[in-house]
């Protein structure tokens, strides 16, 4: 078996974790999630009206500023929201997951034991040495 075979065959295990599917579980729940989808789409709106008044040769700096509020408040809401927050935790417990599958390949290129390498024991706490946070 070759090196891409397994990489496909990982990417399938990770694929029935109970970890990526709670991450697509969320994700359709905040498809679904119809006031969080018109948050975003407010949002984008929002982002683009501040853009295109940015890029004036005259720009309105009090216009700016209230669609910056405006953008701040959309976004807080749209994080705060419990669908959101569900994608957000479930996306992290991936991320770190990820990270040490990452760090235990980039261990193994480096002549570590793939067996035995800890990417938790690594951590030095010392962000500047690391390739990902856990």
């Amino acid at each position: 078996m070759t090196i891409i075979e397994k990489a496909r065959e990982m990417g399938k295990l990770i694929q029935e974790s109970d970890e990526y599917k709670a991450l697509m579980e969320a994700r359709q729940a905040s498809d679904n999630d119809e006031e969080l989808q018109k948050q975003i789409g407010e949002f984008n709106l929002v982002r683009m009206k501040m853009e295109i008044e940015s890029s004036k040769p005259e720009p309105d700096q009090d216009k700016i500023g209230e669609l910056n509020e405006q953008l701040m408040s959309i976004y807080t809401a749209v994080m705060e929201s419990e669908n959101m927050v569900a994608f957000n935790k479930a996306k992290d417990v991936v991320d770190h997951l990820m990270n040490h599958v990452t760090a235990i390949l980039t261990a193994a290129v480096n002549g570590e034991d793939p067996d035995t390498y800890d990417p938790d024991a690594a951590c030095t706490g010392d962000c500047c040495s690391c390739g990902g946070c856990h």
